[in-house]
């Protein structure tokens, strides 16, 4: 039985720029300011939310209310992990 892929439509043939689309790879210059790859990462998630939010796929609030705790648990975990270390 042939596999079934999930997922949407393919556009064009191949993979070629889709796959390379997909990788992070180096550093993308962009109007002459070379971007670090935290930068390039960031800037495709704030797309990525958007286009999801403008489809209703997901809230864009909600992704942010999300986000915003989960940094804070990190956070806090990491602060208590020092301090135990010192302890």
């Amino acid at each position: 039985m042939p596999k079934r892929r999930s997922g949407g439509r393919r556009k064009g043939g191949g993979g070629g720029k889709e796959q390379a689309d997909e990788d992070l790879g180096p550093s993308r210059t962009v109007t002459g300011k070379e971007l670090s790859e935290l930068e390039e990462l960031s800037a495709r998630l704030t797309a990525l939310v958007e286009m999801l939010d403008e489809k209703g796929v997901i809230s864009a609030r909600e992704y942010g209310r999300v986000v915003t705790m989960r940094l804070h648990e990190i956070s806090k975990a990491t602060a208590i992990g020092e301090l135990d270390e010192e302890l």
